[in-house]
């Protein structure tokens, strides 16, 4: 699965479904008001909201009962919506050596996380590393933030991780290929950092 494929996924249902329900919701408004100004005739804007067909279909005994129902549909897809916001393609662990007859290990995606925390921020450049794997257990990707001085060689770095600390991890992982995603943001320079002269 392409890196961040299951957040665009989500990213995109929620764009449509909060779209239709807005055209919905706008054109309920303007017909609303499109009969309150006697666009479907004076009778129409005239007539109560509630006319009295509607009043006796509300009076039925099972109306209460389906308003309940409705409700309770709405709240569950409502909670469902909430929940489906929290997830993320993070995986939690990693499988490697498949292919070994005496059965499937597997690693905890943290310990792998801390590694390359850890090496990503050995470099003088970086002032905080924040690594995530994505993806699935088997075919699993990497997005690590880097907060990095302003005055960073921000093409050497990316050069720099890439041949070195992704080229470790996708071996270390026995895998042919290691999608991944480095995002930097510049923080200024420690005011005490020495400065050399050239």
């Amino acid at each position: 699965m392409p890196l961040g494929t299951r957040t665009r996924r989500a990213a995109r249902a929620n764009r449509w479904g909060l779209g239709i329900l807005g055209v919905l919701l706008a054109g309920a408004g303007a017909a609303s008001l499109a009969a309150g100004l006697g666009a479907f005739g004076a009778g129409t804007a005239e007539s109560p909201l509630l006319g009295r067909a509607v009043l006796d279909w509300l009076g039925q005994p099972w109306v209460p009962y389906a308003v309940v129902v409705l409700a309770v549909v709405v709240a569950l897809v409502a909670l469902w919506w909430l929940v489906s916001q929290g997830r993320s393609d993070t995986t939690g662990r990693l499988r490697v050596d498949e292919e070994s007859t005496r059965g499937i290990t597997e690693i905890p995606s943290a310990a792998v996380r801390d590694v390359l925390e850890d090496r990503a921020g050995r470099h003088p450049e970086v002032r905080r590393a924040r690594a995530r794997l994505t993806g699935s257990s088997y075919e699993p990707g990497v997005v690590l933030d880097l907060t990095v001085d302003a005055d960073a060689d921000a093409t050497s770095l990316w050069r720099r991780l890439r041949d070195e600390e992704l080229a470790t991890l996708r071996g270390s992982l026995e895998l042919d290929e290691l999608p991944a995603v480095i995002r930097m943001s510049m923080s200024a320079p420690p005011k005490d950092r020495p400065r050399e002269l050239r």
